[in-house]
């Protein structure tokens, strides 16, 4: 909110630029201001569990309402696009999430952590209920030893609002699972680099991060079927059922644990589908974007017919929305 306010009242810059759709009654103070605003919706937020019923109605009437309140509202997925094209019947502009592996720098994460290079299975995230941490934890008790031919599983991660939900996980994690918490920087880098295959069971959101760095690190990478995760890997993966869940993402584990050529040949199909996904090219799209919004002329009023409900649902206690008068044509 004090950044929105002090670029309205600078009155200097050419657009706005706002990210996660819970925040779009902000675009209100710069749009308000004649800034031309654009904000990044991410996934649908509203359906994570984690959110209680006021949190879930107070994100489903600002994802529903960004389109609206910005000049332009984007996603990193044409999944999550066409999630608010059904739900909310606004179409919305796409520009993914880009993914570049740094130089390589060992920092001895494998070694404090006991790990081998290519004798663990990584899973890198929140450890929330929509992650599914615990499906992988529940999958991987239910694989023999003798079938994980020796390997560990690591589990990546954490979440301060989660402690009853991760000790969950953590008990019901046999002897061959390492937490070892948030690992960051050059070590969780290290950590893709060496990992056997990684697993991301989430269900939920847009374009995970995650999954595009385990593909530029040239990982085998598994994932849930959820449509998002399916367009960010495309073919270039192996995926289980995130309807059937543990029986599927353990018939999965076993097929690739006991088959190391069939990872080889991902992690190469990994290398050149994280190609696709370069900084790069993620950059000269949003620069596009951001020009074509900046050189729009004659916003007009903004389409403020949903007032009521826009004050009723969206607006935080501390900021009151005030209808702006109608912009010259």
């Amino acid at each position: 909110l004090l950044s929105s306010v002090h670029a309205a009242r600078e009155d200097s810059y050419d657009v706005a630029l706002f990210f996660i759709a819970g925040n779009s009654p902000l675009c209100l103070v710069t749009r308000m201001a004649g800034i031309p605003t654009v904000i990044n919706v991410d996934g649908s937020d509203s359906d994570r569990r984690k959110w209680n019923r006021l949190a879930k109605s107070y994100l489903r009437g600002a994802e529903r309402l960004s389109p609206r309140l910005a000049t332009r509202a984007i996603t990193d997925s044409h999944a999550v696009a066409s999630i608010y094209k059904q739900r909310y019947g606004r179409k919305i502009d796409v520009v993914p999430y880009g993914a570049e592996v740094p130089e390589e720098h060992d920092i001895g994460v494998l070694d404090r952590l006991g790990l081998e290079a290519g004798r663990y299975v990584l899973f890198v995230g929140r450890l929330e209920p929509e992650n599914n941490p615990h499906l992988l934890v529940e999958a991987w008790s239910q694989i023999p030893t003798e079938r994980t031919r020796g390997m560990k599983l690591v589990v990546v991660g954490g979440a301060p609002y989660a402690s009853e939900y991760i000790n969950r996980v953590r008990r019901a994690a046999d002897p061959r699972v390492v937490f070892p918490g948030y690992v960051f920087g050059p070590g969780y880098w290290e950590l893709q680099r060496g990992a056997y295959l990684f697993c991301a069971p989430t269900e939920v959101g847009g374009t995970h991060p995650v999954i595009l760095e385990s593909l530029a690190a040239g990982n085998c990478v598994l994932v849930n079927d959820y449509k998002p995760n399916a367009e960010t890997v495309g073919d270039a993966g192996v995926y289980f059922s995130g309807t059937e869940g543990v029986p599927d993402l353990v018939r999965q584990l076993e097929r690739l644990l006991a088959d190391p050529d069939l990872v080889a040949s991902y992690r190469e199909k990994a290398l050149h589908r994280a190609e696709l996904y370069s900084w790069d090219a993620v950059a000269a799209a949003y620069e596009q974007l951001l020009l074509e919004v900046s050189d729009a002329a004659g916003y007009g009023p903004l389409p403020m017919e949903r007032l009521e409900e826009l004050e009723r649902v969206t607006t935080p206690a501390n900021f009151r929305v005030v209808a702006p008068a109608a912009a010259d044509s």
